[in-house]
């Protein structure tokens, strides 16, 4: 492989590994009953419409048909991606769901 041929496999990974985020973050919403296009633009308000997104909520299933996906490897996972607006309102989220317990 030469050097152009590495980096554009780096970069193919890299934007498979980002989908994945987007798609766990996707599910942790549908599994709390949250619209995942409406807590994203809490975090993002000034962007508009994210493609990857909204692609990505089509592959989301049922909150009753999903693994359990725990609060924080949600926020390890926006970490990693340096979505640190994102996990803040998630953070948001999580508070306001243990307190309405």
């Amino acid at each position: 492989m030469n050097s152009k041929e590495i980096e554009q496999k780096i970069i193919e990974n890299y934007q498979k590994d980002e989908q994945m985020m987007i798609l766990i973050f996707a599910q942790w919403c549908v599994n709390h009953d949250l619209d995942p296009t409406e807590v994203y633009f809490r975090a993002y308000p000034h962007q508009s419409a994210n493609y990857a997104l909204k692609q990505t909520i089509d592959l989301t299933v049922p909150k009753g048909e999903s693994e359990h996906i725990p609060d924080q490897t949600l926020l390890n996972v926006l970490s990693l991606y340096d979505n640190e607006e994102l996990a803040f309102v998630v953070t948001e989220e999580i508070k306001k769901r243990k307190k309405d317990r």
